[in-house]
């Protein structure tokens, strides 16, 4: 075939115009490049590389990795360790520990602790140990209470000085006189003794007894009692003497007699009145 058949024609036409001629200089349709092989229908195959071969369709096959084994259907089955056996399906069976026991299922069962000692005998409820009993608390002793029955007679271990003495209660209908006495061994170092009818006179007399001998009277000062009526007293007693305030009313001082008040030890209460309260402070 001449080339005039070949162009259909048309010599030296430009392409784009309606023509199947090419261009001067231009390539041909579908050129083959030298040395290239062609693929079906004219298409060129893909470029191997040396020493590989050509898939199907001129496409290149996979290339398969030294000395790997091919699993089935075609993949490649899981590579296996050095002296690994390979499980069902060619997956790798999970490695058991050294000399473990194996639990149902395969798990391994849980390491049992050493034995714990038992706590000390004692009842002891479901399952729980019963709890270890705590310390008694102390008991106190608790102070008795005061009789205040008369006649009254209150120890002062440690003496009188610095000391108040709170008296209440309540005189008698028919009180004849009231006592209240601060003794020191066998003295009487203040005799506080008030009176509702000496010859017809209230009044208060004070004194002491030292020896066996009663020392001068003193009957000065108001009388604040009334029979049947309550009474409320205080008696403070001082390094100088005993001073009296009775019902909101003070008393005139009785001094010390050659009497240290450290030396008071007793306090004793007498006749026609009764005690509600008696303390020491």
């Amino acid at each position: 075939m001449n080339l005039e058949d070949a162009l259909g024609g048309w010599p030296n036409q430009p392409q784009g115009g309606g023509g199947g001629g090419a261009w001067p200089g231009q390539q041909p349709p579908n050129p083959t490049w030298p040395g290239q092989p062609s693929g079906p229908g004219g298409w060129p195959g893909a470029p191997t590389g040396p020493g590989q071969p050509s898939g199907p369709g001129g496409w290149p096959s996979a290339p398969s990795g030294p000395s790997q084994p091919s699993g089935p259907g075609g993949w490649p089955g899981a590579p296996t360790g050095p002296g690994q056996p390979s499980g069902p399906g060619g997956w790798p069976s999970a490695p058991s520990g050294p000399s473990q026991p194996s639990g149902p299922g395969g798990w391994p069962s849980a390491p049992s602790g050493p034995t714990q000692p038992s706590g000390p005998s004692g009842p002891s409820g479901p399952g729980w140990p019963s709890p270890a009993p705590g310390p008694t608390a102390p008991s106190f002793p608790v102070a008795p209470q005061m009789n205040l029955m008369l006649p009254l007679s209150h120890p002062v271990p440690y003496g009188l000085e610095n000391k108040t003495i709170s008296i209440r209660g309540t005189v008698k209908r028919n009180a004849k006189m009231f006592t209240i006495d601060f003794c020191r061994a066998s003295d009487i170092a203040f005799h506080f003794n008030p009176r509702f009818n000496e010859g017809g006179q209230k009044v208060v007399v004070r004194n002491s007894m030292v020896g066996q001998k009663w020392g001068k009277e003193e009957r000065d000062g108001h009388f604040p009692f009334t029979a049947g009526q309550n009474f409320d007293m205080k008696v403070e007693v001082t390094r100088s003497g005993f001073k009296v305030t009775a019902n909101g009313q003070h008393l005139p001082e009785f001094r010390h007699r050659n009497v240290n008040p450290r030396d008071i030890k007793q306090i004793g209460v007498f006749n026609d009145i009764t005690l509600s309260h008696f303390s020491v402070d």
